[in-house]
């Protein structure tokens, strides 16, 4: 009887800097789904940075707010 072991093989993940082919870019983003956006640019992989809801949307809404408003309240009545 023979013995004969199973070797399991896995997709390395993408990291930021990370010099790859086109294909292998594509099996190594295929391979994580969790990834929202990832960029082969010139052989060069480019991860998008993590960012809260929290700490983004809320100067923005602060920002817009103060936009619209002081615009409604400069105009001429």
């Amino acid at each position: 009887m023979i013995a004969t072991r199973k070797i399991e093989v896995t997709t390395p993940p993408l990291e930021n800097g990370d010099r790859l082919t086109r294909e292998e870019f594509e099996i190594r983003y295929t391979a994580m789904p969790e990834l929202k956006k990832a960029e082969l640019i010139e052989g060069v992989v480019y991860l998008g940075s993590c960012v809260r809801v929290v700490h983004h949307s809320q100067p923005h809404g602060v920002f817009s707010t103060l936009g619209w408003a002081s615009i409604y309240c400069l105009r001429p009545v």
